[in-house]
């Protein structure tokens, strides 16, 4: 009879660590972490650090925080005397507020980067 308890406590246990280890997340320094309770948004952004969550129920999703470069494809124009150039470009972003990035924007880098094609094409 103890043995048997003894052996549905530990089961018990190791069950309970497992789901514990399955909450258990790491957000480094330069990101930020979303949490996504059911689909809808956490009030909180997760900083930098250790973080545990929900397991099952929530969803963290990082936000990269740092300065992104992103080459443009390379657009062609004529100038005025019919002369055609090429031009290259490379935008340079940065995210400020990561709950925006995620929820306001499907894809933000695609995003930037489609912005950016469309600038370099109507300056041209």
């Amino acid at each position: 009879m103890v043995e048997e308890l003894v052996a549905a406590g530990v089961s018990l246990a190791s069950v309970g660590l497992v789901y514990v280890m399955a909450g258990a997340r790491v957000v480094r320094q330069y990101e930020r972490g979303v949490v996504l309770r059911l689909g809808r948004l956490r009030s909180e952004v997760r900083g930098p650090g250790f973080t545990m969550v929900v397991p099952f129920v929530d969803r963290l999703q990082k936000v990269n925080m740092q300065i992104v470069t992103m080459p443009v494809p390379a657009q062609e124009g004529i100038t005025r005397d019919n002369v055609t150039v090429r031009v290259d470009a490379v935008v340079y972003f940065k995210v400020v507020n990561p709950s925006d990035a995620i929820i306001q924007v499907e894809d933000y880098r695609f995003a930037v980067s489609q912005m950016a094609q469309t600038s370099l094409r109507s300056i041209i």
